[in-house]
């Protein structure tokens, strides 16, 4: 029977701690989680012995650039760096050319990813005041993971602006709305007012924690007008998460937080890697870096999103304010995590919440984030004994621009499952691509 593998001897990494035990995966399906399971007959058999096995990772926030920049990007080389880094389930975001505005957008990309996407996936409607009214009528589409919100501009030309406006998308659907929260009259007046010898040290000034802060502030002010669950975007700022426990929403609001972010902090980012460290909202002080690296830990933060977002190398060495913002991030989620748990500021219990348990509850994903019998079996087995410097050649992403090459992490995934099937082992592929759409739970 297709998808039906044994893991033997790994110590398995969930919610709820780690564990020794053997899973045996029959037609894609977790069928039994226990120590010293026996093989049954026929059954392919992987040694999983001194490894670390999580289930497989959801990013619920990646940018493949596909349609209209392929040279970028696209979604079978996106999807690729994606199993490489054990990350089986993939949320693409709207700001593609053209947009993922209506629904012949939306089943244009489901097209493209049939038979090309190694990781499982789903897209995000872009709202937008001219579709904000039938955002409802779609957001329930096959393939459709939720609608993504833009309240300050970034890369493409989607963007929400005025509170009119939120509030018609907020009250036009019931599932979870991603926003990215930034107050574009604010990033304006900030641009207006920039000097014109403006570097990238400048980039967390022109985009500054008041952007940041006053759009949140907004965006809750409307998701208690309206009663609509929002989930905050690649958190920047401590004032964001101050706001956001004082409020006290519970289930209304949900956010999650970019490896980049946990990471890196200004200046030293952008002395050290320029605009290879640009992004939007920027990387702040380290001030800002140690309370989400805490509100993460705590749970205030529900999950982690890489926000991949690749640029090639001559975007990126154009000249600032002009260079695109935006790193690839989709394949170093998992070896970042596990550099912070032998730092000692996560634990193996935290990285599994973060990027299996976690996602999967925000965007209400069926049959994902867990070993539970009856999840889908897909697993991101782990070697923790392999520390060493990011090599550059690892990297699947079209996109060179990372700035973690060369940075010492520790532990590197090895092998990647889904449904049973082993897609990705010893930095290759294995076998046709298989990703499929990704299911919901709530409508």
């Amino acid at each position: 029977m297709s998808g039906t593998l044994l893991v033997r001897g790994g110590r398995v990494i969930d919610v709820d701690g780690e564990r020794e035990a053997d899973i045996l995966i029959v037609g894609g399906k977790v069928a039994v989680v226990a120590a010293d399971l026996a093989a049954p007959d026929g059954v392919e058999v992987l040694d999983a012995s001194g490894k670390l096995v999580f289930p497989g990772l959801i990013d619920p926030q990646v940018h493949f650039r596909e349609p209209g920049w392929e040279h970028k990007e696209d979604l079978e080389s996106g999807a690729r760096a994606a199993v490489a880094g054990g990350v089986t389930s993939v949320m693409e975001m709207p700001n593609t050319n053209p947009t993922t505005t209506t629904p012949e957008a939306l089943a244009d990309k489901l097209s493209r990813a049939a038979g090309r996407m190694a990781a499982d996936h789903a897209f995000f409607f872009g709202a937008s005041p001219e579709n904000a009214e039938q955002l409802a009528d779609w957001e329930n589409l096959p393939g459709c993971c939720g609608v993504k919100m833009f309240m300050g501009s970034s890369t493409g030309s989607l963007l929400v602006a005025e509170d009119k406006d939120v509030e018609r998308v907020l009250r036009s659907g019931k599932r979870r709305v991603a926003v990215h929260s930034e107050d574009e009259a604010r990033l304006r007046a900030l641009k207006a007012n920039a000097a014109d010898d403006v570097t990238v040290f400048d980039h967390p000034s022109l985009r500054d924690v008041e952007a940041a802060l006053k759009a949140t502030t907004r965006l809750l002010n409307l998701v208690e007008k309206t009663g609509r669950p929002v989930h905050v975007l690649h958190l920047s700022t401590a004032e964001e998460v101050a706001l956001i426990r004082e409020r006290d929403l519970g289930e209304l609001v949900t956010c999650e937080v970019t490896p980049n972010h946990l990471f890196m902090a200004a200046p030293d980012c952008y002395e050290r890697h320029g605009t290879w460290a640009q992004m939007n909202p920027p990387v702040r002080d380290a001030r800002h870096r140690d309370v989400l690296r805490e509100a993460l830990a705590d749970g205030t933060i529900a999950c982690i999103g890489s926000d991949h977002a690749p640029h090639t190398a001559e975007e990126k060495a154009g000249g600032y304010p002009n260079t695109p913002s935006g790193i690839p991030g989709v394949q170093t989620i998992l070896p970042l995590l596990l550099t912070a748990v032998r730092d000692g500021w996560l634990s193996l219990a935290d990285v599994a919440r973060v990027t299996t348990s976690g996602p999967a509850a925000v965007w209400d994903v069926a049959g994902k984030g867990d070993l539970r019998v009856g999840f889908d079996g897909d697993l991101a087995i782990v070697d923790p004994s392999i520390t060493e410097p990011l090599p550059a050649a690892w990297l699947q992403s079209r996109s060179p621009c990372s700035p973690y090459i060369g940075m010492e992490l520790a532990g590197w995934p090895t092998t990647t499952v889904l449904r049973g099937e082993v897609i990705w082992r010893d930095h290759a592929p294995v076998g046709a691509s298989r990703g499929k759409p990704l299911r919901f739970t709530k409508s």
